[in-house]
């Protein structure tokens, strides 16, 4: 009866020696849960496809973590669109003017590393300020010239870890005309930012000048979800739509404006901020929004004792409240609303 205790006891310690041996980690509890989690796969029996899927996603994402990791301070946008725009049709060109014009005011972009859109944004942007995030497919989705031999550019075996990515490291998102993919991508993030299961970040899609391909989409969403209740109407608060790449570029770099990132400690809600608010506008915001506070009201205050953990954002003064956690196209309007502050 003693026997699988002794045993869990002695693989815990060759665990933890195994990680001692590698190196000291902050993390090392993680680390070591995550390989436990892999040793229970021969107590389950799994069989090989399946190890063999866990093992191709912690490789991908290996990867990507490694490429990554130098450039978290960087901010950046993920650019979507279609792979079979050509380079003489107008979309190539708004791509790579936008490119441009989003790397002039400080951003990396990401793209899916392949040829239309992709290519024109990582034109546009060059290859200092791009990453290429690419799928291994037998058709259509070869690297650019723009970024291919790239040492940021990384190629997935899985569209899942691909998206991830995606999602994880980026700021802001920009959609252009495109197909089942730039759709997919569309929805997973508008459903990631309105569900909450990922942070608040611009999201704008962008026609030609005279194009309709947006606002059609948007006909769509507003005759078959909005008017039957399948979407809150604050819901299309979470992204923007215009044929001006001047003004998708602001309505980016404006999202920073004041607002910088939040995260959660246990039931507040802290949002960070580029400046302090002045009373009117907390006085207003605690007026407009109290729909989205839980017996709350909102407070500006200094970093929490719990957020040690971020040392480079410990001098940003902060709103903490408790948060309904599910209106997040009314989150969206407050901070639309606190970047308007002067």
């Amino acid at each position: 009866m003693d026997t699988e205790p002794v045993l869990g006891t002695e693989v815990e310690a060759s665990i933890n020696k195994l990680i001692d041996l590698y190196g000291e980690s902050p993390h090392a509890q993680l680390i070591k849960d995550i390989i436990l989690s892999a040793l229970k796969l021969i107590e389950y029996k799994v069989d090989r496809g399946d190890i063999k899927v866990i093992y191709n996603t912690l490789r991908d994402m290996e990867r990507a973590f490694k490429i990554f990791a130098p450039y978290r301070n960087f901010r950046k946008v993920s650019i979507f669109g279609s792979a079979r725009i050509s380079e003489t049709e107008p979309e190539f060109q708004h791509a790579v003017t936008f490119a441009e014009k989003i790397r002039n005011r400080g951003f990396m972009i990401i793209t899916g590393a392949g040829d239309g859109v992709m290519k024109a944004a990582q034109k546009g942007a060059g290859r200092e300020k791009s990453f290429g995030v690419n799928i291994r497919l037998p058709f259509e989705q070869r690297p650019n010239e723009f970024i291919r031999n790239d040492p940021k550019l990384i190629h997935f075996k899985y569209f899942f870890t691909r998206k991830v990515f995606f999602m994880k490291e980026t700021h802001a998102a920009a959609f252009f005309p495109g197909g089942f993919g730039t759709m997919d991508e569309g929805f997973e993030f508008l459903t990631l930012v309105q569900t909450g299961k990922s942070m608040p970040l611009p999201i704008v899609f962008v026609d030609v000048p005279g194009g309709t391909y947006w606002l059609e989409w948007k006909a769509y969403i507003e005759r078959h979800m909005l008017k039957k209740g399948l979407i809150s109407p604050e819901d299309l608060y979470l992204f923007k739509i215009t044929e001006d790449v001047e003004e998708a570029c602001q309505e980016i770099v404006n999202f920073y404006k004041v607002y910088h990132s939040l995260r959660y400690i246990k039931k507040k809600l802290v949002i960070r901020l580029q400046k302090p608010l002045s009373d009117e506008l907390l006085e207003r915001l605690n007026a407009d929004f109290k729909d989205i506070l839980v017996q709350d009201t909102i407070q500006q205050t200094g970093a929490l004792a719990e957020e040690v953990d971020e040392p480079d954002l410990s001098n940003l003064p902060r709103l903490i409240f408790n948060f309904n956690r599910r209106s997040f196209g009314r989150l969206r309007q407050m901070i639309d609303r606190i970047n308007e502050d002067e």
